[in-house]
């Protein structure tokens, strides 16, 4: 099974707002980034992959199964962390494993155990004490302590301060080191998936802008800069947006093949980042 979870053309559509004919795999045994902004349509995504909310059209599977035959199975096999909260706050982790357990065919004590002294967890205070990453913890030791397959993070990293985001991205890079599982990561702090991400799909306003290898993104995306005579209505088409300024412009491409073809050495090519991509994918709003 090389994806875990395959979208085709699947659509919902809410007052004002609908995520588009999204057709869109998540590779067994990788990191995949989900980005974009806030609003951009990856909590809705998220929670039609979970069964959360029906597709108004198209189709989802997971693990090669759809949800009206095999609801149980494919759940049994996902993990979901939260950015925040989604236990009772007076529950202590000892409960939660009492309430939870029972639920998964594959719950396994001893491992619960181990990742709760790992991420040096308390078992006996109520969860409402745990700071925001020490509630992340929570969330990704249940997940792992009934071994599954997909774990699915809804901006994880949102609200938590600079060490401890790196501590859960080197953590989720270890728990990777089998290639038994796969990880799906909404987030719009792309930074964090410039460290981890094997592959990045990119929603923008309830449409996928790409879903690619972060290597194929690096060489089909660049910054260029040069000077303002270079550009005219022929040469301008080799760019997605153009920023310009008094001292030259800055510009987004997605054909870094063409650039160099049209302008040689007369311009700087720079790797652009994910957020560079963002921002000027963005900025393209406004032309279109």
């Amino acid at each position: 099974m090389e994806n875990v979870v395959e979208l085709k053309n699947v659509t919902k559509n809410f007052k004002g707002f609908s995520v588009k004919n999204i057709n869109m795999q998540v590779k067994q045994g990788f990191i995949t980034g989900f980005i974009g902004a806030n609003g951009a349509g990856k909590s809705t995504t998220i929670k039609m992959m979970m069964n959360l909310l029906r597709p108004d059209a198209g189709e989802v599977k997971l693990f090669g199964l759809d949800y009206r035959t095999h609801e149980k199975e494919i759940k049994e096999r996902i993990g979901f962390v939260y950015d925040g909260n989604v236990f009772f706050e007076g529950l202590n982790l000892k409960d939660i494993k009492r309430i939870v357990g029972p639920a998964y065919k594959k719950w396994d004590d001893t491992l619960f155990y181990k990742y709760v002294a790992q991420f040096q967890l308390p078992l006996n205070k109520p969860i409402k004490t745990f700071s925001k990453g020490m509630q992340m913890k929570a969330s990704l030791a249940i997940a792992l302590s009934h071994d599954a397959e997909l774990i699915i993070m809804d901006e994880p990293t949102a609200g938590l301060d600079p060490i401890f985001r790196r501590e859960l991205l080197d953590l989720l890079q270890e728990i990777m080191l089998d290639g038994r599982r796969t990880i799906f990561f909404s987030t719009h702090i792309t930074t964090d998936l410039d460290r981890i991400a094997d592959y990045i799909a990119f929603l923008q306003n309830g449409e996928l802008i790409f879903n690619q290898s972060i290597d194929d993104v690096a060489n089909n995306y660049a910054l260029v800069k040069g000077e303002l005579g270079l550009l005219d209505r022929d040469t301008e088409k080799a760019f997605v947006d153009i920023h310009r300024a008094p001292t030259g412009f800055e510009a987004l491409t997605d054909n870094v093949k063409a650039v160099k073809k049209t302008f040689g050495e007369s311009v700087v090519i720079e790797r652009a980042s994910l957020e560079d991509i963002m921002y000027y994918m963005k900025g393209r709003e406004s032309y279109v």
